[in-house]
């Protein structure tokens, strides 16, 4: 079994920052993959950011340049250092993980969410 558990939300106001982190354990075997979704009141889900196995970075265009996604491998954790927060920034952040575990399956893991709100 997978576990990840997010950290890090809250309010902050209007070009503040925020970092998010996100713990996976349990039987894992490698990550190849980890990311932040977003979902805001009456919107779609939105992806964010993910950080690949090779350590290689995406960003969509709504958070290039203010947000950063990184890792620390020895914790499978990922973090994801949000500045220059927008109110439109307000969301649930979700982590997800594609994990390959011990017992030899492959999944798509996600954490609980933690709110992110931005406002003054």
């Amino acid at each position: 079994q997978v576990q990840l558990v997010e950290s890090g939300g809250g309010l902050v106001q209007p070009g503040g920052s925020l970092r998010l982190s996100c713990a996976a354990s349990g039987s894992i075997f490698s990550i190849n993959a980890m990311g932040w979704y977003r979902q805001a009141p009456g919107k779609e889900r939105e992806w964010v950011a993910a950080i690949i196995s090779d350590g290689s970075t995406n960003y969509a265009d709504s958070v290039k340049g203010r947000f950063t996604i990184s890792r620390d491998i020895a914790k499978n954790t990922v973090y994801l250092q949000m500045n220059s927060l927008k109110p439109e920034d307000t969301a649930v952040y979700n982590c997800y993980a594609a994990i390959s575990t011990m017992q030899n399956s492959r999944g798509d893991y996600w954490g609980q969410g933690t709110q992110v709100t931005v406002s003054s």
